[in-house]
């Protein structure tokens, strides 16, 4: 015991300083990484906030042109997005409601089928953002008369089609 003594007393083996390489004070690297993290995700802020902007100011859609013998539709005042989700058990009815809609002038974004459970017997448009005008524009160029307001700003569109049972494409 007197030896484990005598090598703590001596200046020899005392322990570090706090302040160096493995202390509590943050080296250059340390310090540079920090520095460069903060910078990216400023960078990375930087650009959704500039998405953002530019969705809210991009100007209106150019309407395609119908296809060929069909009668042109008055086209949607602005951009509207919509989504066409197939509520049956028939297949390619979201396509021919989104053929239907792009005619008109509409920017179908999304169609396939509705969830699973979702099966009414008739069909419906949701407006998503509360443009009603919109929604029954494309009720009307879809021949469906129920139109409501089920705003979800999670969605990046303005409309919602639900074809039920009812829905019958028109005739070529």
């Amino acid at each position: 015991m007197p030896r484990s003594r005598a090598k703590r007393g001596s200046g020899a083996s005392a322990p570090r300083a706090r302040g160096g390489k493995g202390g509590a004070k943050p080296g250059r690297w340390q310090t540079l990484g920090l520095f460069v993290t903060l910078l990216a995700v400023a960078a990375l802020v930087g650009s959704l906030a500039w998405g953002v902007w530019e969705h809210f100011r991009a100007p209106a859609a150019v309407a395609p042109a119908p296809a060929r013998g069909a009668p042109r539709a008055a086209a949607p005042a602005g951009r509207v997005r919509v989504q066409v989700l197939n509520a049956t058990p028939t297949h390619g009815l979201a396509r021919r409601a989104t053929d239907v809609l792009r005619n008109h002038g509409y920017d179908v974004l999304e169609m396939g089928n509705a969830p699973r459970g979702t099966n009414p017997r008739e069909s419906m448009v949701y407006d998503r953002v509360g443009d009603l005008e919109a929604a029954r524009g494309v009720g009307q160029a879809l021949g469906i008369a129920r139109v409501e307001t089920r705003r979800d700003p999670s969605l990046l569109l303005e409309v919602t089609v639900i074809l039920g049972s009812d829905w019958q494409p028109p005739a070529n």
